[in-house]
């Protein structure tokens, strides 16, 4: 896991899997951003919640729903701050998860 380079950019070696985790945490850096992978079993995924950032998430595998849809492979969610919102999936699932605070939160 890293956190944002101060300038330039970074390689992020492939990652290999906590054991008996179902996230792989790319990004996690103090100032709130935060870059995942998660890999969801079939069923809920949280009871109804918000979040202080931006939530952003692009369906890499299987199927994602929550209250206002249901999507697959390639569909991408964006959530503002403060959204509520419940999530779940009928069969499974991987996700790139990324959270981004609102402007004014500097890099």
């Amino acid at each position: 896991m890293a956190q944002l380079p101060p300038h330039g950019s970074i390689k992020i070696p492939a990652g290999q899997w906590p054991a008996g985790s179902d996230t792989l945490s790319l990004i996690d850096d103090p100032r709130g951003y935060r870059t995942m992978i998660l890999k969801a079993e079939p069923g809920p995924l949280g009871l109804l919640h918000a979040h202080d950032e931006i939530e952003q998430i692009y369906v890499l595998e299987g199927d994602f729903f929550d209250d206002d849809a249901s999507y697959g492979p390639g569909d991408f969610v964006l959530r503002m701050p403060g959204t509520m919102h419940r999530a779940g999936s009928q069969n499974g699932c991987t996700m790139l998860i990324t959270y981004t605070p609102l402007a004014g939160a500097k890099a």
